[in-house]
């Protein structure tokens, strides 16, 4: 399954957004995560939430290859 970012256009009606064809509840839970970064965020009180970011992306993505490797 493919990521398709939010476009503006966001639906309540059925199972699926208009706009990005995400579930509701996939919407909701990404909402969640992102609520838990900037919480966490203001927990430790970063100023340099870009690179915090960033730093974090960087991490999600090698764990992801890593684990792609060992399960090919």
């Amino acid at each position: 399954m493919k990521f398709i970012p939010c476009q503006d256009q966001c639906t309540n009606e059925g199972i699926h957004c208009q706009g990005c064809g995400r579930t509701h509840q996939e919407i909701a839970e990404n909402k969640k995560l992102v609520m838990e970064i900037i919480n966490f965020i203001q927990q430790q009180g970063y100023e340099n939430v870009e690179e915090y970011t960033q730093a974090i992306s960087k991490s999600i993505i090698k764990k992801l290859q890593k684990l792609r490797t060992i399960d090919t």
